[in-house]
Parts: structure tokens; sequence; C-alpha cells
């Protein structure tokens, strides 16, 4: 295994499996509602919400709530530190799997 990697810097926030759905997606795209995500994850709107929450608290993701032709809508985008954690997540990674390589 790699010299450089270190499993205690793999951020937990992103580590879950919904939570990485999420942030992967995210990173893709300039934002995305609340169904979309729903549809994208194939969580249950709860679970969705509750993972939402968690990395917003963490400051990875900014909700906007507003209304659209009179309905609610949530929408849900990577903010700079989202972003930063999202690539600096995708290089522990990588430095896993080049340790496991060789």
């Amino acid at each position: 295994m790699s010299a450089e990697f270190d499993a205690s810097r793999i951020d937990e926030t992103i580590h879950g499996k919904l939570r990485l759905g999420i942030m992967a997606y995210l990173s893709a795209v300039d934002g995305a509602t609340f169904p979309e995500l729903k549809q994208k994850t194939g969580a249950s709107d709860g679970n969705l919400s509750v993972h939402l929450r968690k990395l917003e608290e963490a400051g990875y993701v900014a909700i906007d709530k507003r209304f659209v032709n009179r309905k609610p809508q949530t929408r849900a985008s990577l903010t700079g530190a989202g972003r930063s954690a999202w690539l600096a997540y995708l290089d522990q990674l990588r430095s896993l799997i080049s340790g496991a390589d060789g």
C-alpha cells in the first residue's frame, strides 16, 4: 500500500453510500432538484432528506427552497467547500487504488 495513503483521512461525511452518490451526482451537474436526486440515487424521501441535511451541515451542499409555478421546489448544489472535499476524497481513493495495484 502506498505510504501516502492514510485511511483516517477518508471523509466519513462523504463516504456513506447515499452521500457518496449525492456528491458524485452533484459534482457532475450545476444542481439538482429533490425528485431528480431521489430518482438518481434510489433513496426514499426521508432518507434523502437526512443525508442532504448532513451534507448541508458539513458545508458541502447548499439547499435552495423556492416556489416554481406555485409548487415548492428544493434544489441542491455543491458548495466550493463541497467540491474541494469531493476532490480530496477522490484523491484519497486514487491513493488507495494505486497502493493496491502495486
